[in-house]
């Protein structure tokens, strides 16, 4: 059968493989035999490394290779629960293997028998054991594998399972045509892609896999940065509706905002004017450090787009994101007789239905709002200019389709996309190849500094006492923790509603307090974040739902709890919801355990304040799985690029630049046309035109 596979064949038809297990496959994205050869693994167990019993530390992970000594019988414990062992040894030690609910492993222990066997190492009062470690058979000239592969699963399916359709499908391999020339291959010293793919599965040693994982990562990253250029290069082949200063009352409508622009605002405002004045549409980054004043270089965008006659949309990841931006764009728009609506899914239908309307007829100037912008049911008179902001919450896909809904007579409208989360250019190549960018590095005048304290959890006392000074003077805190509830094996994290409780009825009892996390309905959490802004709360317990978009200028305490869990640039945006107004702000990071690597990790947050260099030292500490965490769109989630990888990414780049100034070449036809693919699949056309 496996000789008859190609990598279009569906992936029930492979060895092994049936409908439940076919349909758990399609849950991880594989439904071909190519699918699998390109579902690399998650992880390796190095079970080649073999230690002595006697050697192996309490708490170890290794392999050891034993013979049975002997074997108990199955012993039936409480309830369904039972339990076997079996007395294993080597020339050095004596152990025990402990198995619960595995009653057929007495069939295969059989006194005699020798096996290489991968678990954690336990020594007790009487002696080392491993529960329920992993066992290979040893034979005679059979070698078993140094390396063992670990790929993510989904029930039915099982690693074994996974494993053995991989080795089904791997001799297409040989097959794999070549993205990259041999003359690229051999002057950067990259392996054949069969190779590469072959020793991904089943690396021989560590450094066949890293070569292998390297080759595969720099064609990735290639392919990816080629569809960016052949998105870019398709967006200045549109057109779109010029825009132009004459009669708009632009001077007078900075003459009366509330605050001078700073210069970084005031050159990203000229830069995005000259990009809306031309008829193809912008396509442009707007990325600045929390509290650059963003918004307010979108609302020029969308003043001067009204003012020309056109509706603008800007949407939001989060609907308390979305609700802010109306309010701030309502300070900036409505004297000037600009009418801005919100479009969530939290609103009641009739409400909605007025506002699609309203899109619809041309009656509302300025939508905001969330994924509701861009869902079949709402369609735009004549919309112009489409932001979005927190651009990396939303792939490509997302950016495409609110384009589409302004799509009108042959022309779309001009694209912002903003981000309060500094990223490093490294990364930025990769995420944002597509789009022009404009920086604003300075902060508009009046924004505190806000001072960092790492405490440890010992020291709560101090913090609480610490916040009833500050509300009693005025002020008010937020109290983030990283869980919702008390999970199991979590009870070293502070739970927000189990913290809550604690806090109302103990060190902050008598001080208003709200509560506020993502499970939460639309109306309840808008309800607690009114009455936090309000002041009828003093104290705001919450998940990292406050991130991004919660301005209350009053709030001047910031206690992250079990700060360790948090990736530094998370800590940063949250530290960013203080020292907003004119009270000297601190920010509190409470350790709740951790090693030294997270002690330098907030060491960074406290010693630190530029936003593009907590995102850079993130990003190494981290990599940028991570730095996004479940963030991600996955549309530039890697299966082998590391692209914290500064190096590698200057090596691609390279490749990538010859590629793209020679791409008529016959040699990078097949690069091309894998780019194009990649643009087929997210609706964006095709790198050649």
């Amino acid at each position: 059968m496996a000789a008859r596979l190609t990598e279009s064949t569906p992936i029930q038809y492979i060895k092994g493989i049936g409908e439940a297990r076919a349909a758990a496959f399609a849950r991880l994205g594989v439904e071909t035999a190519g699918d699998l050869l390109a579902f690399y693994p998650r992880a390796y167990e190095e079970r080649g490394k073999v230690v002595s019993v006697a050697s192996a530390l309490d708490g170890e992970l290794c392999s050891v290779e034993i013979t049975v000594r002997e074997t108990s019988k199955v012993k039936q414990l409480r309830g369904k629960l039972n339990v076997f062992r079996s007395t294993v040894e080597d020339d050095s030690c004596v152990m025990e293997f402990v198995f619960f609910n595995m009653p057929f492993m007495a069939k295969a222990l059989t006194k005699g028998r020798r096996f290489r066997a991968y678990g954690r190492m336990k020594i007790g009062l009487y002696g080392r054991e491993m529960v329920s470690p992993k066992l290979e058979p040893i034979i005679e000239n059979k070698p078993l594998p140094y390396y063992v592969p670990i790929y993510r699963i989904s029930p039915p399916l099982t690693q074994k399972a996974i494993y053995s359709a991989v080795n089904e499908v791997l001799p297409l391999c040989d097959n794999l045509g070549e993205l990259l020339p041999e003359s690229v291959r051999i002057k950067h010293n990259l392996l054949p892609r069969s190779e590469a793919t072959k020793l991904m599965h089943r690396p021989s040693d560590k450094e066949s896999l890293k070569k292998a994982r390297r080759t595969l990562a720099i064609s990735e990253i290639a392919v990816f940065r080629i569809a960016l250029s052949g998105m870019r290069s398709n967006v200045r082949q549109e057109r779109a509706f010029p825009m132009g200063l004459k009669n708009t009352g632009m001077k007078h409508y900075f003459e009366q905002m509330p605050f001078e622009l700073t210069n970084a605002q005031k050159n990203a405002v000229k830069e995005i004017f000259a990009d809306m004045s031309q008829d193809t549409p912008m396509a442009r980054l707007l990325q600045g450090d929390v509290g650059s004043g963003k918004t307010a270089v979108a609302a020029a965008a969308i003043y001067l787009c009204v003012k020309n006659g056109f509706q603008a949309c800007m949407m939001a990841p989060t609907e308390i994101l979305a609700t802010q931006h109306k309010k701030t764009l309502d300070k900036f728009l409505s004297p000037f007789g600009i009418k801005t609506e919100l479009l969530v899914s939290g609103l009641p239908a009739a409400e909605k239905r007025r506002v699609r309307q309203g899109l619809a007829d041309g009656s509302i100037d300025v939508a905001v709002g969330t994924h509701a912008l861009i869902t079949d049911n709402t369609d735009f008179y004549n919309c112009a200019l489409a932001v979005a902001d927190e651009q990396h919450r939303f792939g490509v896909k997302q950016r495409k389709a609110l384009l589409d809904k302004s799509e009108r007579e042959g022309r779309r409208a001009h694209m912002l996309v903003m981000s309060a989360t500094p990223i490093p250019r490294s990364l930025s190549l990769i995420i944002f190849g597509d789009l022009d960018v404009s920086i604003l590095n300075e902060l508009p005048p009046g924004r505190q500094k806000i001072e960092t304290k790492i405490v440890n959890k010992d020291d709560s006392d101090k913090v609480y006492s610490f916040i009833r000074k500050e509300i009693e003077s005025g002020g008010r805190a937020y109290i983030v923790c990283p869980l919702i509830e008390e999970g199991e094996n979590e009870t070293d994290r502070r739970a927000a509603e189990s913290y809550f409780e604690e806090l109302s009825m103990g060190a902050l009892k008598g001080i208003p307090m709200g509560l506020l996390h993502g499970k939460m309905k639309p109306a309840e959490k808008a309800k607690v974040m009114g009455e936090f802004a309000s002041g009828e709360k003093q104290v705001l317990v919450a998940t990292t739902v406050i991130e991004v978009g919660v301005d209350v200028p009053e709030a001047t305490v910031m206690v992250i709890e079990n700060a360790e869990c948090f990736g530094l640039s998370q800590l940063h945006q949250l530290r960013g919801r203080i020292g907003r107004g004119n009270r000297r702000s601190v920010c509190i990071l409470v350790r709740g355990g951790g090693n030294d690597d997270s002690a330098d990790r907030l060491a960074i947050m406290r010693d630190t304040a530029d936003g593009f260099k907590v995102a850079e030292a993130d990003l190494q500490k981290r990599g940028p799985g991570d730095f996004f965490g479940e963030r991600q769109s996955g549309e530039f989630s890697f299966a082998c690029a590391s692209i914290g990888d500064v190096s590698l990414l200057a090596e691609t780049d390279s490749i990538v630049n010859d590629i793209l100034a020679n791409r008529e070449s016959p040699e990078y036809v097949a690069i091309i046309k894998e780019a194009d693919a990649f643009l087929e699949r997210t609706g964006d056309g095709k790198t050649v035109n």
